[in-house]
């Protein structure tokens, strides 16, 4: 299986520990080196600390961009930072593949929803209405329209929306891109897995490795998805709870006689949703399940059965593609589903978190890491990003957390 490109730059540090720095970022997915990159493009002293970078959930995705297809009711509030990301996202991979020196696969294709039978149409109609309402851009197709646009649609679709606003990235070149810009920014990657934070009188101090050295840094950013809670050294409840949310996930590839997609499909069927985005280099990736399951990350036949029944019943070439890949990852995700970013309530002066992004790890990367550089920079979030800081969950007897708990 490809691993993500090793950094030309400093990031790549598996020889021993480097020194302390200004900010140490606990995991390497997309978030945490984004973050990495633009603190370290701010000319901070970066250390990013992660066993394996880049090869958690932000490895098994499919780099959707689609704040308009998955939107959800009650979700208002996350809608308007979704759309607030997604806006940067062309200069946001503009940028990065300057820095990386290679591209991450960003597309503008749009995504068609589709659905599979009349049942899934009224389903469709009803989510049409809510995007309507809050003035997202879908528009209602037939089912030929549907299949001028993408013609290996299947003809016994009861018809589909079309949304031209949602994107997409390729995450396995996002996560190289990401490692090689932060190690050309500066930012110095160590490979070990942090065991717990180390502070005193009040403030940060740095993190404590598994093999129990230490590295020293007055700021700490916990980026860590699923493993935030294997962090130590926190009162209880200064790290809210993430749990995993299985998903898991098939990449396949087009043989040269197949109608190969030109855009995202997204089917409903029966009820249930099925994606298809599709690479420039003929790959096609099929998911995904949502599965309450702990830490499992197995692959089950039942699963690729069912992404395979669903997918053949919007795109039936599907079953004409090789099977290249079947894996599973664990989707950070908060109490409510909603990232946390921000200062770490209740926590040492310095602990800032960015986790628990659930499915939107991919589409909220830019917000989030230009986000903390401006509570860095500033003491304070952006507005869109406010709404979304982790003392949401803290009790309402135990009041606001004292400062700000940036140093300036």
């Amino acid at each position: 299986m490809q691993r993500p490109p090793e950094s030309h730059g400093r990031a790549a540090t598996s020889a021993g520990h480097p020194p302390g720095g200004d900010v140490v970022v606990v995991g390497a997915g997309v978030v945490g080196l984004a973050v990495a990159w633009r603190l370290a493009g701010a000319g901070m002293r970066v250390v990013v600390v992660d066993p394996d970078p880049g090869r958690g959930s932000s490895w098994v995705a499919a780099g959707m961009l689609a704040p308009v297809t998955e939107v959800h009711y009650g979700e208002e509030q996350l809608l308007a930072l979704n759309l607030d990301s997604a806006a940067r996202w062309p200069a946001f991979a503009a940028e990065l593949e300057a820095a990386a020196g290679h591209g991450v696969g960003y597309r503008q294709s749009g995504t068609l929803l589709v659905a599979a039978e009349e049942g899934d149409r009224a389903i469709a109609a009803d989510l049409h209405g809510f995007m309507a309402g809050l003035g997202l851009v879908a528009e209602s197709l037939t089912v030929r329209r549907a299949r001028q646009l993408e013609p290996a649609l299947s003809p016994a679709i009861a018809g589909a929306l079309w949304a031209p606003g949602d994107h997409q990235v390729d995450n396995r070149l996002l996560v190289g891109a990401l490692v090689e810009a932060a190690g050309r920014a500066g930012a110095r990657l160590v490979r070990a897995r942090v065991r717990a934070l180390v502070a005193g009188g009040g403030r940060v101090e740095g993190v404590r490795l598994e093999d129990g050295t230490s590295i020293g840094a007055p700021r700490v950013v916990v980026a860590a998805g699923v493993g935030t809670g294997d962090v130590e050294g926190l009162d209880a409840g200064v790290l809210p709870p993430v749990r995993p949310v299985k998903g898991q996930i098939l990449r396949m590839t087009a043989g040269p006689q197949v109608p190969a997609l030109s855009r995202i499909v997204r089917g409903l069927v029966h009820g249930g949703s099925v994606y298809l985005v599709p690479r420039r280099d003929g790959s096609v990736v099929v998911g995904a399940t949502a599965e309450e399951r702990g830490f499992d990350t197995t692959v089950t036949g039942g699963a690729v059965y069912e992404l395979l029944r669903d997918a053949h019943r919007v795109v039936p070439s599907v079953t004409e593609y090789v099977l290249d890949e079947a894996s599973a990852g664990l989707r950070p995700g908060s109490p409510d589903n909603a990232p946390m970013v921000g200062t770490a309530a209740g926590g040492p002066e310095g602990l800032v978190l960015a986790t628990g992004h659930y499915r939107n790890g991919v589409l909220l990367t830019p917000v989030t890491a230009d986000a903390v550089l401006e509570l860095f920079e500033t003491g304070s979030l952006p507005a869109s990003v406010a709404p979304f800081a982790p003392a949401r969950f803290r009790p309402a007897a135990a009041g606001p957390p004292a400062g700000n708990g940036m140093p300036h």
